[in-house]
């Protein structure tokens, strides 16, 4: 078959990768302060970004790339400062849980 172009491999989120992630947002909504998100699956990483107004930079990104030498995950900051690096996805979310348990707290 000349002519036909192969489908490139896609890096994407495995099912139990994306629900601790959508975990996580969904209480991040309904803490009022996430509004929307975005996934990229691209060659090279797959990510997650949440973002506080749809209009707005990603408040925070979530990278998956296999390639990264630190561990496959990362948890990117709006200004483009990688956060936390690691094998464990969890590990790599705990920044994002201990802000979730200020912003409860801050409600009550």
């Amino acid at each position: 078959m000349t002519g036909v172009v192969p489908l490139r491999r896609r890096v994407v989120f495995a099912r139990a990768e994306l629900d601790l992630i959508m975990q996580l947002y969904g209480r991040m909504v309904a803490a009022g302060h996430w509004r929307d998100y975005a996934i990229d699956l691209a060659p090279s990483a797959a990510t997650f970004s949440a973002f506080r107004r749809s209009a707005e930079r990603p408040e925070v990104r979530i990278i998956k790339d296999p390639r990264a030498r630190q561990g496959p995950y990362a948890l990117v900051s709006e200004a483009g400062a990688v956060l936390k690096r690691g094998h464990d996805l969890a590990a790599v979310l705990a920044p994002l849980k201990r802000r979730l348990v200020k912003l409860v707290e801050a409600e009550t």
